[in-house]
């Protein structure tokens, strides 16, 4: 058997396996009731609300650096517009 042949049939048996592992995932998340997805939900939720919080940046400071960014972008762009400007006059 020539090498690419073992390399194609190595190929084809790869993809086989993987869509035999997608289907046997949809039947394990198909074979949920709605009352038993509900209830996951809401273990989940109770998890996350007892978790310690993750402190967060504050949104006035990312508001104050987007600002600023946009702001340093216009100086830039219009700096651009005026150089351009006088080069061609």
């Amino acid at each position: 058997m020539k090498w690419w042949k073992a390399l194609g049939l190595a190929g084809f048996v790869g993809v086989a396996a993987t869509g035999v592992v997608i289907v046997r995932s949809e039947r394990r998340r198909r074979a949920y009731t709605p009352e038993e997805i509900r209830n996951r939900l809401h273990e989940r939720v109770a998890a996350a609300e007892a978790a310690e919080p993750v402190a967060a940046p504050e949104p006035a400071n990312r508001v104050r650096r987007a600002a600023d960014r946009a702001g340093q972008w216009w100086h830039r762009l219009r700096a651009a517009a005026v150089a351009a400007r006088r080069e061609g006059t």
